[in-house]
């Protein structure tokens, strides 16, 4: 008995290869987006305990702004 997965994976193999291509492509971004947030996750709960700690001082967001435009106008 096949599983829903090979089922699927029939349907799709019976696509014409350019829309193969597009649900490929959509599968892999989904997959992607799920590694990002958790990468993101991990980067925010860091950032954070670097300024809970004293590591890291916090500015505002204006003021953080302003000191990347200085940068990119070099």
């Amino acid at each position: 008995m096949k599983t829903k997965i090979d089922k699927l994976a029939d349907q799709a193999l019976s696509l014409p290869s350019k829309d193969r291509a597009q649900l490929a492509e959509r599968l892999v971004e989904s997959l992607e987006n799920d590694t990002i947030k958790k990468l993101w996750i991990v980067e925010a709960k860091k950032r954070r305990d670097e300024i809970r700690c004293g590591r890291v001082k916090p500015i505002a967001g204006d003021e953080a702004l302003k000191q990347v435009r200085k940068l990119i106008a070099r």
